[in-house]
């Protein structure tokens, strides 16, 4: 039996985890949020890996709030990069593998093709440059480690852009939606069973990953989409960033290159309409 150890797990990729958990006869899950174990406590971390004879370490424990971030450095800086220190030091300190989730937010977005995990990284903000820090922390304590960066998260758990949508679209019969950001929308179950995979499989590929549904578009065709599929009537108009004012800077480009994970653990990436349209049929039955 493999042990894991969910961190974050009231999240969204946490919760999707302990949805399909139950389907594993091989493995032994166990899930703590944020406070049943707080990562950027180190003592905690200490005893929490010293209890168990976990195996894996699943981080998905972060500082989401892109906009907050530029605000709270300190929480962000905490939770993103002194939250993972503290989980590869105990990870290395019981011999364990850890598997971290990062971020598109990482790269700066000036480009017009999908990034490779050889790129060059230049966050525009608090939030994807405390994500990548917490990745330079694991790369300089750990050899077996697992960084996957993904994008445009959602689910059927916690908040997301899908749940956003479709609530709007009872409030008002019209909504802007940026268009000049391209990415790729990632169903959060199919990155939970891409993780599933990469334990199962016991390849020592170790190193970084990108993960995300295939294809790309911009929020607005997210939005079209998710109307179109949902057969929900509402007008849906193109807008530039301009018209939405953040405190955050946000990467115009970030779709990510699979070629990486999809080779190595032989994964089955679907599309992000094909993915969205399984989705939303399911929430809606």
């Amino acid at each position: 039996m493999i042990k894991i150890l969910v961190t974050g797990s009231g999240g969204q990729l946490g919760l999707c985890l302990k949805s399909k958990s139950k389907e594993q006869k091989t493995l032994d899950f166990v899930f703590l949020d944020s406070k049943a174990f707080d990562i950027t406590n180190s003592s905690q971390a200490e005893a929490v890996f010293s209890n168990y004879n976990f195996d894996y370490c699943i981080n998905c424990a972060a500082y989401t709030t892109v906009d907050n971030a530029e605000v709270d450095h300190k929480k962000a800086y905490e939770i993103n990069v002194i939250g993972p220190k503290n989980l590869a030091e105990a990870s290395n300190k019981f011999g364990v593998t850890l598997i971290h989730i990062s971020t598109d937010f990482v790269f700066n977005g000036n480009t017009n093709r999908p990034y490779k995990e050889t790129d060059l990284t230049d966050p525009l903000g608090v939030y994807g440059q405390t994500k990548l820090d917490g990745e330079g922390e694991i790369q300089a304590i750990l050899d077996s480690y697992y960084i996957i960066r993904t994008s445009w998260l959602y689910s059927e758990f916690k908040n997301n852009f899908v749940k956003t949508m479709l609530k709007l679209a009872q409030e008002k019969d019209e909504l802007n939606v940026v268009n000049d950001q391209k990415g790729t929308p990632t169903n959060a179950n199919d990155l939970a069973d891409a993780i599933i995979n990469i334990v199962i499989s016991r390849k020592k590929g170790f190193g970084l990953y990108h993960f995300s549904n295939l294809g790309e578009t911009t929020w607005y065709g997210f939005a079209k989409a998710i109307f179109e599929i949902s057969k929900t009537k509402i007008k849906v108009n193109p807008v530039t960033s301009v018209a939405f004012v953040t405190t955050a800077k946000r990467p115009k480009y970030s779709v990510l290159d699979k070629t990486k994970i999809s080779s190595v653990f032989n994964i089955n990436i679907p599309n992000w309409k094909v993915s969205l349209d399984n989705h939303i049929k399911a929430i809606q039955s």
